[in-house]
């Protein structure tokens, strides 16, 4: 079953001026649950842009985006800021992490403005760094764990929310070939073992060899899907 689906999308910036960027030139996409998927091409194809649409970062210019039956790209600011809370999951490249909360009230920040009652976002808040290995961590702020580290909260902050989806973008770029593998063989596992649906945006080609199905982009259309 499709839980995203694209539509005909495209992304112009400076639109109706004299130069016109297409970051999406006429995306059609389908992504079934349970995909571990990379989305690569060169700097400028357009992945991220995709990434921010599918996630209701940003709006496309035309098109539209349906993720489980609801076409997010007519909801209103609110309505959106609303699914994206209980729908989606976010792995950004910065980590984004807030740094002056713990690694546990990190992962514990998407369920605290979901509205769960403080005892089960602490204990799912604490399996989930568990399950990325990090369970010695809880009480740690950023600046004193490693980046594999902190991209490892981030993962466990995404899944926090119960997500139909984990959106990542360059996940890796900042980290080691070790803290690389490790991350990947956590989303790798979580995907499998738990059915979660990973997205990526990368160049790493780690990250590409792992993927079991990769899109290409370039000039912000699809070439190839394998």
């Amino acid at each position: 079953m499709s839980i995203i689906t694209t539509k005909d999308l495209f992304k112009i910036y400076n639109a109706g001026s004299e130069i016109e960027v297409r970051a999406l030139n006429g995306v059609d996409l389908n992504i079934k649950e349970g995909e571990f998927t990379a989305i690569v091409g060169p700097s400028g194809s357009g992945k991220t842009t995709l990434l921010n649409i599918i996630g209701g970062l940003d709006q496309p210019t035309s098109g539209s985006v349906i993720i489980n039956e609801t076409e997010i790209t007519n909801l209103n600011a609110n309505q959106l800021i609303d699914f994206r809370l209980h729908n989606i999951g976010f792995v950004f490249q910065a980590y984004n992490l807030i740094p002056v909360l713990t690694a546990l009230e990190n992962v514990e920040f998407i369920m605290m403005m979901q509205g769960e009652p403080q005892d089960l976002r602490q204990k799912r808040a604490k399996e989930l760094l568990k399950a990325v290995g990090l369970e010695r961590e809880t009480n740690k702020r950023p600046n004193k764990m490693s980046g594999g580290q902190q991209q490892r909260v981030a993962v466990a902050r995404a899944l926090a929310s119960k997500p139909k989806f984990v959106l990542a973008d360059e996940p890796t770029a900042n980290l080691d070939s070790k803290s690389t593998a490790q991350l990947l063989d956590i989303m790798a596992n979580l995907n499998k073992e738990e059915g979660t649906t990973f997205i990526f945006s990368t160049h790493d080609q780690r990250v590409i060899d792992r993927a079991r199905r990769v899109i290409t982009l370039d000039d912000g259309k699809i070439i190839a899907d394998e």
